[in-house]
């Protein structure tokens, strides 16, 4: 299994390196959400002919549903 390093959040102390497995950073990006962007540009002699630009969005369907309401049981 890898580990990789994590750069720190705004809860964690200003130089809090610290190891994580692969599997909690997937978990991490699945919870949150992350957008990757690029731009892809085709040339030649400097003239632009072609240009893409591309966005993903890579997150778990329950961080992006939004919380069912709360029902009350009433009793009769």
């Amino acid at each position: 299994m890898g580990v990789t390093s994590l750069a720190p959040s705004s809860a964690d102390g200003p130089l809090a390196h610290r190891p994580v497995a692969l599997v909690d950073l997937l978990d991490r990006v699945l919870a949150t959400g992350v957008v990757i962007t690029g731009d892809i540009t085709l040339a030649i002699a400097d003239v632009d002919l072609v240009r893409i630009s591309l966005r993903a969005l890579i997150a778990s369907v329950g961080a992006l549903a939004p919380p069912a309401p709360a029902t009350l049981e009433v009793e009769p």
